[in-house]
């Protein structure tokens, strides 16, 4: 069950970050295929961060060290990546 929190949950959140990705991407001129190996992911692992879900009706949830990956192969920086403003994920 996804937590409605004042900012959003982390489901919107991440449809919002694959946007992110898709549209900076997109900007750069690259394919999902050069991004993704370029990063050291599948395709299939980068199509679901653009997607926003790691599987049917679960968000994706990737790690640091994957978007900081993606962020350099599109020369930007995480700021400029990572949608603002980010959902509470303090547990109450």
């Amino acid at each position: 069950m996804s937590k409605v929190t004042p900012t959003g949950s982390w489901k919107e959140y991440a449809k919002e970050l694959g946007l992110n990705l898709q549209r900076r991407r997109s900007d750069r001129g690259l394919s999902q295929e050069q991004v993704a190996y370029s990063a050291g992911l599948s395709r299939y692992t980068y199509q679901k961060f653009e997607k926003g879900e790691s599987m049917p009706g679960t968000p994706a949830n990737p790690s640091l060290r994957n978007i900081m990956a993606i962020a350099q192969i599109l020369d930007i920086s995480l700021d400029q990546l990572i949608p603002a403003p980010w959902p509470d994920l303090r547990a109450k």
